[in-house]
C-alpha cells in the first residue's frame, strides 16, 4: 500500500478518537502548518478545566437550612447510688428544628424526655435556655420555645412530592461534632412503627446519635421529615434510618402549640389501598364505632374526610389527628360506583388501641 495512504489512515484513526471541540481546533493547525496542541494532564493548572465541567452540589439547599437547624442540650437530674445522698446531672444531646420566627422549636420526644432543663443552641453557637411547650409520646414529637425574635423558619416540601429515590439531606448535630450534613436518598416511604406514626419516611442518609430531631430536606431545602431513630447493630449509622412525615409534624405541632397535647379521635374502620389507587378502601368496621354509627360499611371506598382528599392509606387517620371526641367529620365515600357523604362523629381511642 502507498504510504501516504497508510499516513492518512493512521491519521483518520487517531483523530476518531478525540472530542469534536479538540479536533475543530487540530484541523485549524494542521491547515495553517501549526503543531498540534494535545489534552494533557501533566502540569496543567486549576485554571485549565474545562468550562463546561458541571459540578454538582447541594450548597443552596445547606445555606437554606443550616439556620433553622438547632442543637438541643437536655440535662436530668437523677438520684446518685444507693445510700447517696447526691444527684447526678445526666446530659443529653440531640438536634431541633426552627418552625416559627418567633421562636418554635420542634424536637423529638425523647430527646427531652424527663429534662429539668433544655437549652437550645444556634448554628452561630448563640445559646438561649428554652421551655418546653408539649410533649407526644406516641407520635416522639415534642415543641419547644426559645424568646429570641427573627428566627429563620424552615420551609415545608409537599409530602405527597415525596417518592422513593429522591435525594435528601440529613441535617443535625451527630455525636456533638457539630452542625453536619449527610445525603442519601429516600429508600421507603410509609415503613411501619409504634402507632401513631405507622408512615415513616425510610432514609439511607447518615443518621447518628445526635441527628434525633433534626432535619431531613429535598435538596431544596424544604422540610421533609424529623429524623427519629435508626436501625443498627452497632449503635451507628448502617444506612437504616427514619423521619416522622413532615404532615404529621405540622398537625401535632399545631395541636401542642394550641392546646399543649395531641387530641386522638378514632374512626373506628380498618382500611387497605385501594384498588385504584385512590382512596382507602374499608374492609371493617367496629361494631358500634364511630364508621358503624355513620353506616359505614365494607366494600365502601373512602376518598375525603374533612377537607382533606385521601390520596395515602393513611391520610384518613392523620387528618383527624388533634380531632377531640365528639367532633362531627364528614366522610364522602363510593359505594358501588355511587359517591355519598356521611357524618361520622369521632370518639376516644378504645384503652385497648392506645399506644398499642
Amino acid at each position: 500500500m502507498d504510504r501516504s495512504l497508510l499516513v492518512a489512515a493512521a491519521l483518520a484513526i487517531a483523530f476518531s478518537a478525540i472530542p469534536s471541540a479538540t479536533r475543530a481546533s487540530s484541523d485549524r493547525a494542521l491547515a495553517s502548518g501549526e503543531p498540534l496542541q494535545e489534552p494533557s494532564l501533566i502540569g496543567a493548572s486549576a485554571n485549565s478545566a474545562p468550562r463546561a465541567l458541571t459540578v454538582v452540589s447541594y450548597r443552596g439547599a445547606v445555606a437554606r437550612v443550616s439556620a433553622s437547624v438547632v442543637t438541643v442540650y437536655s440535662a436530668q437530674a437523677m438520684k446518685g447510688a444507693k445510700g447517696s445522698p447526691s444527684k447526678v446531672t445526666v446530659n443529653g444531646l440531640g438536634s431541633g428544628v426552627v418552625v416559627s420566627r418567633d421562636g418554635d422549636v420542634v424536637t423529638n420526644y425523647h430527646v427531652v424526655q424527663d429534662a429539668t432543663e433544655v437549652e437550645v443552641a444556634l448554628v452561630d453557637g448563640t445559646v438561649f435556655p428554652s421551655r418546653v411547650i408539649g410533649v407526644d409520646p406516641e407520635s416522639d414529637l415534642a415543641l419547644l420555645h426559645v424568646d429570641a425574635a427573627g428566627l429563620q423558619p424552615i420551609a415545608i416540601a409537599d409530602i405527597e412530592d415525596v417518592q422513593p429515590g429522591d435525594v435528601v439531606l440529613a441535617i443535625g448535630n451527630p455525636l456533638g461534632v457539630g452542625q453536619s450534613v449527610s445525603q442519601g436518598i429516600v429508600s421507603a416511604v410509609v415503613r411501619k412503627g409504634a402507632r401513631p406514626v405507622e408512615n415513616f419516611i425510610q432514609t439511607d442518609a447518615a443518621i447518628n446519635p445526635g441527628n434525633s430531631g433534626g432535619a431531613l430536606v429535598d435538596t431544596a431545602g424544604r422540610l421533609v421529615g424529623i429524623n427519629a431513630v435508626i436501625l443498627s447493630h452497632s449503635g451507628g449509622s448502617e444506612g437504616i434510618g427514619f423521619a416522622i412525615p413532615v404532615d404529621l409534624v405540622q398537625t401535632v405541632a399545631a395541636s401542642l402549640k394550641s392546646h399543649g397535647r395531641v387530641a386522638r379521635g378514632w374512626l373506628g374502620w380498618a382500611a387497605e389501598a385501594a384498588p385504584q389507587g385512590e382512596g382507602a378502601l374499608v374492609v371493617a368496621v367496629e361494631r358500634n364505632g364511630p364508621a358503624h354509627r355513620a353506616g359505614i360499611v365494607p366494600g365502601d371506598v373512602v376518598m375525603r374526610v374533612g377537607a382533606r382528599p385521601v390520596h395515602r392509606l393513611l391520610d384518613a387517620a392523620n387528618v383527624v389527628l388533634g380531632s377531640d371526641p365528639g367532633t362531627h367529620v364528614p366522610v364522602e365515600i363510593v359505594r358501588r360506583g355511587v359517591p355519598t357523604t356521611v357524618d361520622l362523629e369521632l370518639a376516644p381511642l378504645p384503652t385497648s388501641q392506645a399506644g398499642s
